[in-house]
């Protein structure tokens, strides 16, 4: 089981060396992947319908693609995923053109998590569609892997046109996506049939065991191996030493294949602090299994 860290995005703050310092720590570290959330915009909460999400227009998160493009200049060895990047409220082309120059700037260390994320209001205001946000990402997913691995690309879905067309520079791989979601019935029939692997919002008890067994179950039914179907669990850091090693064991032993330690929200002062915190998981808990 490969072991990875959070990027603290609401926490983090603007200076770039700061930045810097904390992703190549996560590799000096040892540690095997840098997870970054995504949103483009926050909204106020007082509104209809209910906004109910946990971040606000208050909440700072750097641009992923751009953030990437930073840190791939910065690191030599570690992979860099998004955890998940709402790509429903996106520009396919657009996504596939970034994530492809991420790719090869970063020397192909780029994991694609994807979701449709819950925040209403950043859909308008980019222009897209909150309510077809599932079937739409079925779509975008067939599209990324053509423009990835098809220099040129002939293409009419439902929701998108592509007339001979191609972008490069292109990825030397077809970029692994993964799906990040709940236990909700679509999304393990959705990460099962488009995805590489799935980052599961849900904790390592009986309700996520029999989700992961029916997700597993869906993997098989598309004609796929389940072991060859990635999982990427959490660990948060408030949950201390002595829960560290159990936890992340239980995620092992319910077959999880990656893991990373969030120290978000964890009631860390300063951006020094969350460096201390992931070395002091290092230290107790390890880099790898």
């Amino acid at each position: 089981m490969r072991i990875g860290v959070v990027f603290p995005q609401t926490e983090i703050g603007n200076d770039p060396s700061v930045i810097r310092d904390f992703a190549q720590a996560v590799e000096a570290l040892g540690f095997n992947h840098l997870v970054a959330y995504d949103h483009v915009l926050g909204a106020t909460h007082d509104r209809e319908p209910r906004l109910t999400g946990p971040y606000t227009e208050q909440t700072p998160f750097h641009e992923v693609f751009v953030l990437f493009g930073y840190l791939a200049a910065l690191t030599t060895r570690i992979e860099l995923m998004t955890g998940v990047l709402i790509l429903p409220q996106r520009q396919t082309a657009l996504v596939a053109k970034q994530a492809a120059q991420i790719d090869v700037l970063s020397k192909g260390r780029l994991r694609l998590g994807v979701g449709t994320g819950w925040n209403y209001v950043e859909y308008d205001s980019l222009n897209e569609n909150f309510h077809n946000r599932g079937k739409r990402e079925e779509e975008q997913i067939t599209v990324l892997r053509k423009l990835w691995t098809e220099q040129v690309v002939d293409f009419k879905g439902k929701y998108h046109t592509i007339d001979r067309a191609g972008i490069q520079p292109m990825p030397t791989r077809n970029i692994p996506i993964w799906l990040g979601g709940g236990m909700d019935d679509r999304v393990l029939r959705r990460a099962a049939k488009y995805g590489d692997g799935m980052f599961p919002l849900w904790g390592a008890n009986e309700d996520g065991r029999a989700a992961l067994e029916k997700l597993r179950g869906y993997v098989a039914d598309e004609g796929r191996d389940p072991a060859t179907f990635g999982i990427e669990a959490q660990v948060p850091y408030q949950a201390g030493p002595e829960n560290w090693n159990k936890h992340a064991e239980t995620w092992k032993e319910l077959g999880a294949t990656y893991i990373c330690v969030r120290t978000m929200n964890a009631g860390l002062a300063t951006p020094q602090e969350h460096i201390d915190a992931i070395r002091r998981y290092a230290e107790e808990a390890g880099t790898s299994r």
